[in-house]
């Protein structure tokens, strides 16, 4: 989404003006194709089925997040060094992407789209590449990896610098960040039909959450600072630091608790499913000793 950005230059206010334009124009179009979707659904099922109350919520929440970490104090403070800017970063990360992967968007987005294009998304769904594509270890490796190099290109100094220069590129990777990260959580937030198994999102959530640690201990423990002076705060060492404190510690009690979540219910469903396979050395030894009797 783009960035608002005030720019220096005439050319490049004008082009954070379209920007913004264009960011309020997705966004409703966004909410109004979800609404009608949901309405749709809503309309033959009942209120509250397929897509629930708490979903439509999550995913209105997201596009408000999108729109706040785009303007206002949120963007102000992007203004004054690295920090600020991986707060904004952090908001579309963590916190916009998992809302809108909550929002379970997908049906309602389809039901949305003209009777032609639904077809042929249907059609495309059942042929050989969409199948191979709707795999759990291809979904996995996808959405891992795509997170990964996003997060890691549009950190580089040289896209950084770029990014901060233009209008344009600023709006092209904050697409990047918000698009990786909703197709990171959708196969582990989404619509359980959708969901990947309880081991491989835990595989995913570890995978992911690897490369960041590494990027952002680079960021906090670089002896010097690796990004120009210019994209800096007064002290550009404390503020690249700081900076790295603010991707590290965050992403990774995200991705823990997570996993934990994933862990615990995998567990739950386990134990509900198949009783006696979760369950303790005691009450293993119990229900040996009980069936012994009855035989």
């Amino acid at each position: 989404m783009p960035a608002v950005t005030v720019a220096s230059a005439p050319g490049d206010q004008v082009a954070a003006g379209i920007l913004a334009m264009l960011l309020a124009a997705t966004l409703a179009l966004l909410a109004a194709g979800y609404g009608r979707g949901v309405h749709e659904l809503w309309a033959r099922r009942g209120v509250g089925e397929v897509v629930t109350g708490w979903r439509v919520a999550a995913f209105g929440i997201g596009l408000v997040t999108v729109l706040g970490a785009q303007d206002g104090p949120v963007a102000a403070v992007a203004e004054n060094g690295l920090a600020g800017h991986m707060t904004q970063h952090m908001l579309l990360l963590l916190v916009a992407g998992p809302l809108l992967a909550a929002g379970a968007a997908g049906l309602p987005l389809t039901l949305a789209c003209p009777a032609a294009l639904r077809r042929r998304l249907a059609w495309l769904r059942v042929t050989a590449a969409g199948r191979w594509l709707r795999r759990p270890a291809v979904v996995a490796f996808v959405a891992g990896g795509l997170q990964t190099v996003v997060l890691w290109f549009w950190h580089l100094p040289v896209p950084y610098l770029a990014a901060e220069r233009s209008p344009v590129v600023h709006a092209v990777a904050h697409v990047c960040f918000i698009g990786s990260a909703w197709l990171l959580w959708a196969p582990l937030l989404g619509a359980p039909r959708h969901r990947l198994p309880p081991p491989t999102g835990m595989l995913l959530l570890v995978g992911t959450m690897l490369p960041a640690s590494a990027l952002g201990a680079v960021l906090t423990f670089a002896p010097r600072p690796v990004y120009p002076a210019e994209v800096l705060g007064a002290d550009p060492l404390a503020d690249q630091q700081l900076a790295g404190l603010l991707m590290w510690a965050p992403m990774d009690v995200a991705v823990l608790v997570a996993t934990l979540v994933t862990f615990l219910r995998w567990l739950l469903n386990l134990q509900r499913i198949r009783p006696e396979r979760v369950t303790s050395p005691e009450a293993g030894g119990r229900l040996t000793a009980t069936e012994g009797v009855v035989s």
